[in-house]
């Protein structure tokens, strides 16, 4: 039987992430007023955080595993800022709340300034509908 490769790591899937909201925001920050495309964008980065979120997880319990447990409390507390600020844009979109999104959305793109984006990659389909499944999707917790 041969070795089993897993191309899905945490590390792996986490950059992916990071460049699907890299070039979002590259795609909003080009957009002279909020439309549908804009909704569906800031709804992809809602859930490309929250992915992000749990994968930061799964990383650190596998460090856990191994005894590794203050590097896994420190690398918690350094992706601890991707949940809330998937709630704050999650809450702000549903609210139409455009002045504090954009405050928002520009303190974000900061911690995505080091992904240089020569070349749009993403397709449209990815963010198609996405604004539609957020507001199907149960509301959103309040602190």
């Amino acid at each position: 039987m041969g070795r089993i490769v897993h191309t899905d790591r945490p590390g792996t899937q986490r950059q992916r992430l990071r460049r699907t909201i890299a070039e979002a925001l590259h795609r909003l920050m080009r957009k002279n007023k909020p439309d549908d495309e804009a909704k569906d964008l800031i709804a992809l980065i809602v859930f490309s955080l929250r992915e992000l979120s749990a994968g930061v997880d799964r990383s650190a319990q596998a460090w856990e595993k191994r005894g590794y447990f203050m590097k896994a409390d420190r690398f918690r507390r350094d992706w601890e800022w991707a949940e809330a600020m998937a709630e704050e844009l999650e809450t702000q979109l549903r609210a139409d709340d455009w002045p504090r999104l954009s405050a928002s959305l520009g303190a974000l793109s900061v911690r995505f300034s080091d992904i240089r984006i020569t070349r749009l990659t993403r397709s449209a389909s990815l963010w198609e509908g996405c604004y539609r499944r957020l507001l199907e999707s149960k509301e959103p917790s309040t602190p």
